[in-house]
């Protein structure tokens, strides 16, 4: 696969190639993604019944919120940042369910 060089390609391409639909079994959740910076906006991922959706858009409620900068996340949809570090120095910060949040990694999602 060709580089990934917007977030809409993130949430529209990458995130449901790499979603583990197997490692989501008892997973009910909506992630509200903050991207910041000029190629940004708000998306949502929702996984119901082993299934993932992505939209743009804002839920008020969701279980965790995710944010980042549209670079880091193109660097890290990119292979270029791990999520690991982008968290450990400030790239990628979690609001809300913290267990969902590193969960997200083995579902593929990050």
């Amino acid at each position: 696969m060709a580089d990934i060089t917007k977030p809409e390609e993130f949430f529209g391409v990458l995130v449901p190639s790499k979603f583990k639909a197997e490692k989501s079994v008892g997973v009910s959740c909506v992630v509200q993604m903050n991207i910041a910076g000029p190629n940004g906006g708000d998306w949502l991922i929702i996984i119901k019944d082993q299934k993932l959706e992505t939209k743009k858009g804002v839920e008020p409620t969701a279980n965790v919120t995710v944010k980042m900068k549209d670079e880091d996340l193109i660097k890290m949809a990119n292979g270029k940042l791990s999520p690991v570090s982008a968290y450990m120095t400030g790239k990628l910060s979690f609001k809300g369910d913290m267990g969902l949040g590193m969960k997200l990694q083995k579902l593929g999602i990050m």
